[in-house]
C-alpha cells in the first residue's frame, strides 16, 4: 500500500472541505468552509503544477471573499 505524502493530504483535505461546504445550511459558514477548501485546492494545484485547478479555485476563493466581505459590511437587518 502506498503511503500518503503531504501533497496528497492537502488534496484530500481540500476535497473534504469543499464537500462539507455543500452540506451547510448557513450561507456564511458555507462560504468560510468553501473558502478554506478552495485555498487548499490552490495550494494543491500549485504543488502538482495543475494550472486549471489553481485558476478555478483561485476564482472560487475570490468569489467567497467578495460575498463574505459584502455580508459583513451590510448593516444588520432588524426583525
Amino acid at each position: 500500500m502506498e503511503t500518503l505524502n503531504a501533497v496528497d493530504v492537502i488534496g484530500y483535505s481540500a476535497s473534504l472541505m469543499v464537500a462539507l461546504s455543500l452540506m451547510m445550511k448557513d450561507i456564511v459558514r458555507l462560504r468560510w468552509v468553501n473558502l478554506c477548501g478552495c485555498g487548499l485546492f490552490v495550494a494543491y494545484g500549485v504543488a502538482i503544477a495543475s494550472w486549471p485547478v489553481v485558476s478555478m479555485n483561485a476564482f472560487g476563493t475570490c468569489v467567497n471573499i467578495y460575498y463574505l466581505l459584502k455580508t459583513y459590511r451590510q448593516p444588520a437587518m432588524l426583525s
